[in-house]
């Protein structure tokens, strides 16, 4: 998979809140895709981060998408909210949904782009009766709650199996994948089939700046 169709979408969970809409007016200046907006509720992941009011005051800083991933119980509680806060995506657990093609179609009407995400532990079987209704299949490759965490390597055969799926059934769904993406794991990533990449902790934690770890990230894909 060539470096020209690999997107990068930096996660601002990593991002320094205080500076929040100068880093991710940054991370645009440097070539990112699209703002990855992690969403923790401390029951469905162990941490709280943010909500759609963070979501509605940047959605005035950034023209890019901004990609809410809810990583939350009940989601179909606040998909709205994350809607007319601004969300140009909604990406929801497999995990977490009760009645996840409901989600999903919820989603769709909304207007909005429709997203599914699995735990590293769930296997790809579980996007067999899905994958036709969702826009990008996001494969979490560190359990999620935190950033900075470890790849988990094993995470790649799924990251193969599910490209075989979409390539089968959905050719122009994104596969993306989140956690512990750095310049050493994104090659290995895109290899498997994945054409996103979530960094956070590698773009908002370098300490050469959000435009030299783009360029940096950028590179290990060519």
């Amino acid at each position: 998979m060539s470096a020209h169709v690999v997107k990068l979408a930096p996660s601002i969970l990593a991002a320094d809140f205080a500076r929040l809409g100068e880093q991710v007016a940054e991370a645009e200046r440097a070539g990112a895709d699209r703002i990855h907006v992690d969403v923790m509720d401390g029951h469905f992941v162990p941490n709280i981060s943010i909500g759609p009011v963070v979501v509605k005051s940047l959605r005035p800083v950034t023209r890019l998408p901004l990609e809410c991933h809810l990583m939350i119980a009940d989601p179909d509680l606040y998909l709205d909210d994350f809607a007319a806060a601004g969300a140009d995506s909604i990406l929801v657990h497999q995990e977490g949904a009760i009645n996840l093609h409901r989600t999903l179609q919820h989603i769709r009407k909304l207007g909005k782009r429709v997203g599914v995400v699995v735990n590293p532990a769930t296997p790809a079987v579980v996007l067999q009766e899905v994958l036709a209704d969702v826009d990008l299949v996001l494969v979490m490759t560190v359990n999620p709650g935190f950033g900075g965490q470890q790849f988990i390597a094993s995470t790649l055969p799924k990251i193969r199996r599910i490209r075989q799926m979409i390539e089968q059934v959905k050719p122009g769904c994104e596969l993306e994948v989140d956690g512990g993406i750095d310049a050493h794991t994104a090659p290995q990533t895109v290899q498997a089939g994945a054409n996103v990449l979530v960094a956070g902790s590698a773009v908002f934690g370098d300490k050469e700046g959000v435009g030299a770890a783009m360029q940096r990230l950028k590179a290990s894909v060519v």
